[in-house]
């Protein structure tokens, strides 16, 4: 079982058009991001279009992915679904086509209540062995998970070992270290939390940012985890307004995608409804790469 913890990339899934998803450019990504160096890479995520695919396309991009990785980083899935049905549905597929741990949302349109987000996450996590990582973000679930039951959950169903946190709360994310200890672990899902998430205790980042800057966000959590704390803030200063730009748009999507092609990677328009980025946002983009140093200067 790989450990969890350090960067993950969360991948877009880069699109020919706004119907066919470019295969080819997604295990072109995949091998960027292992020769960038990160620790692993998560798919079927937000930032992937999830709600937008088809069961099977996700189901294809898990089996894709782990063909493509062969076991070099650890591969985490996003398994989200309305219904518990569904979620054991793809969190059955994902572990079974050989991914190392899934990463589980609280139904998004249903807004349920604590007690029903714990069964969901228990019988999710009850129909596989592999690790699953839930994933509490209020601002694309409508639901805030309480403290106590993520602590529950963490304490009462093995394998449920970490959580996403993504409320944007630093004290919830300092609460759940504190009072979680073995039973659940933290990852970072704000990109404007990083460090701070860090210095509470938590053990990784899944990090939009991470699909356009691998290389940087990892020598961030390095510079963390060595004790270079002067250098990692450094580094972080330049990575802010990248992740403000992330979080603050609306359009973390299309900001992911177009920076892909910015950069020479595979990227492609996003599924409507979805619409590409105005003219002014695209500039702000290039403005942000540029200062970067990742910005592919013949393309525009």
């Amino acid at each position: 079982m790989k450990k969890l913890e350090g960067v993950f990339p969360v991948l877009v899934t880069p699109m020919l058009n706004q119907t066919d998803i470019d295969w080819d450019g997604f295990c072109q990504n995949i091998e960027h991001f292992i020769e960038a160096g990160v620790t692993g890479i998560a798919i079927n995520g937000s930032t992937g279009e999830f709600v937008s695919l088809s069961k099977e396309e996700r189901m294809k991009a898990v089996e894709v992915a782990v063909d493509q990785i062969k076991g070099r980083i650890t591969l985490i899935v996003g398994t989200a679904a309305e219904t518990t049905a569904d979620a054991v549905a793809y969190t059955q597929q994902a572990e079974q086509a050989g991914a190392d741990a899934a990463l589980l949302i609280n139904s998004y349109y249903a807004h349920p209540k604590d007690e029903e987000i714990y069964l969901h996450f228990k019988t999710v996590a009850e129909s596989v062995s592999f690790p699953i990582m839930i994933y509490n973000n209020p601002f694309t679930s409508g639901v805030d998970i309480g403290l106590d039951t993520i602590l529950k959950v963490g304490r009462e169903v093995p394998n449920i070992t970490h959580i996403k946190e993504s409320s944007g709360s630093i004290g919830k994310a300092r609460d759940i270290v504190r009072q979680g200890q073995d039973d659940i672990k933290v990852f970072c899902g704000s990109e404007d939390l990083a460090i701070e998430s860090f210095l509470v205790g938590a053990v990784g980042w899944i990090s939009v940012s991470g699909n356009i800057v691998p290389e940087l966000v990892t020598e961030l959590y390095n510079n963390v985890q060595e004790g270079n704390l002067e250098k990692a803030w450094s580094i972080y200063d330049r990575l802010l307004p990248l992740c403000a730009f992330l979080e603050g748009s609306g359009k973390y999507v299309q900001i992911a995608k177009r920076a892909m092609e910015l950069k020479g990677w595979a990227g492609g328009p996003c599924r409507l409804p979805r619409l590409p980025l105005t003219a002014e946002e695209d500039a702000q983009l290039k403005a942000i790469l540029a200062d970067l140093d990742v910005l592919v200067t013949e393309l525009h």
